[in-house]
C-alpha cells in the first residue's frame, strides 16, 4: 500500500530523529509520501483559528500524522500546540504502551501496561480566568459523552489486544461530581464487557502502587490530567520518555508522536535518540494495517537494544544518531 502522511518534525532534536525514522521506515519497504509541515507557525493561533490552520488541514486530509516534540512555554506565552492539535482534530484517546526494552537499565523489568487517557477535556480544557487580581479560577470539565467514549475505546482496545484487566483511576472521594461522573460512565460500559476485569483506584494510591508494584497493572483508564502524570510516571519505570511511544486517536484521524522534550542542549550534535519517535511510528504502521513492516521494525529495534553495541548516550552507549539508525536498518535488512 502507498500512504501519504503528514510529518511535523518539531523543535530541537525533532528534525534529526524524524530523518532517522523516515530512513528506517523506507528500509522496511513501506511506501510513504511525507507531507512535511511546520506547526510552529500555528503556535500563536487559538481555538477555531488553529482548527483552520494549514497543518490541521493536512492531517485531516491524510488521516495520519507523525510528530516530533514541540516546546511549550511554562507559565507564560501561547497555549500548547500539542493540546491544540488534539482539540482541533478531536483526538479523544491517548494511548501510551509502556514496556521494557531489553538493554535499557530501568527500575523494573517485565513491565507491560497500557495507559488510556481521555484527551479532550478535564483541566486541560484550558478554561482559566482571573477572578480578581491574585485569584485565578481554572475549570475542570468532565462530560458523560467524553467519559463514555473513552471507556468504550479502552474496553474495545483490551479485547483487540487480549488485555484482561482495566483500572479506572479517579479522585471521586473528593471530586464527587466530576470524577464521580467519570466513574459512573465507565461502570456502565464495563458492565457490557464481563470478560474484562474492572477495578477502581484512587489516583494518589495508584501512583504509590505503580512505584511499589507496577506488575499489578495491565491497563489504566484515566482523565486527562491524571493520565498525563501517570503515563510519565510509568515511563520512568522502564527508562524514561525516550523509550516509550504515544498515539492520539480520533474517529477518522490520528497523530503518533514522541512525547519527550525537545532537548535543545543537544540539538544539531547528531547524538539524539530516535527510539521514541520510531516506536510511535511502529504504532502508526499498525494503525495503517502495515502489520508485517511494524513487526519487522520492532524486532530490529529490539535486536539492536539486546546487542547493546550501537546505543546512544542517553541509554548508556556512545553511538551517534546515524550509527544507531544504521544499526537498526542493518538488523532490519536481515529480517526483510
Amino acid at each position: 500500500m502507498k500512504h501519504t502522511i503528514t510529518l511535523i518534525p518539531g523543535d530541537g532534536i525533532g528534525p534529526e530523529v524524524a530523518v532517522a525514522v523516515k530512513k528506517i521506515i523506507a528500509a522496511a519497504g513501506v511506501e510513504i509520501t511525507w507531507e512535511e509541515m511546520s506547526a510552529r507557525g500555528d503556535i500563536d493561533r487559538r481555538g477555531d483559528e488553529l482548527a483552520q490552520s494549514a497543518v490541521v488541514a493536512s492531517i485531516r486530509k491524510n488521516g495520519v500524522a507523525l510528530k516530533g516534540p514541540l516546546a511549550t512555554a511554562v507559565a507564560m506565552g501561547p497555549p500548547s500546540i500539542n493540546v491544540g492539535l488534539r482539540k482541533a482534530l478531536d483526538l479523544y484517546a491517548n494511548v501510551r504502551p509502556v514496556k521494557n526494552l531489553k538493554g535499557v537499565s530501568s527500575r523494573y523489568y517485565d513491565v507491560d501496561m497500557v495507559l488510556i487517557r481521555e484527551n479532550t477535556e478535564d483541566l486541560y480544557a484550558g478554561l482559566e480566568h482571573e477572578v480578581v487580581p491574585g485569584v485565578v479560577e481554572s475549570l475542570k470539565i468532565i462530560t458523560e459523552r467524553a467519559s463514555t467514549r473513552i471507556a468504550r475505546f479502552a474496553f474495545e482496545y483490551a479485547r483487540k489486544w487480549n488485555r484482561k484487566k482495566i483500572h479506572g483511576i479517579h479522585k471521586a472521594n473528593i471530586m464527587k461530581m466530576s470524577d464521580g461522573l467519570f466513574l459512573t460512565s465507565i461502570r456502565k460500559v464495563a458492565a457490557q464487557y464481563p470478560d474484562i476485569e474492572y477495578i477502581e483506584m484512587i489516583i494518589d494510591n495508584a501512583c504509590m502502587q505503580m512505584v511499589l508494584n507496577p506488575h499489578q497493572f495491565d491497563m489504566l483508564l484515566l482523565t486527562n490530567l491524571y493520565g498525563d502524570i501517570m503515563s510519565d510516571l510509568a515511563a520512568g519505570l522502564v527508562g524514561g520518555l525516550g523509550v516509550v511511544p504515544s498515539g492520539n486517536i480520533g474517529e477518522n484521524v490520528a497523530i503518533f508522536e514522541a512525547v519527550h522534550g525537545t532537548a535543545p542542549d543537544i540539538a544539531g550534535k547528531g547524538i539524539a535518540n530516535p527510539t521514541a519517535l520510531l516506536m510511535s511510528a511502529i504504532m502508526m504502521l499498525e494503525y495503517l494495517d502495515e502489520v508485517a513492516a511494524s513487526q519487522q521494525i520492532e524486532a530490529a529495534l529490539h535486536q539492536v537494544y539486546r546487542e547493546g553495541k550501537s546505543l546512544t548516550r542517553d541509554v548508556g552507549g556512545a553511538a551517534t544518531t546515524a550509527e544507531f539508525t544504521d544499526a537498526v536498518m542493518g538488523a532490519l535488512a536481515a529480517k526483510v
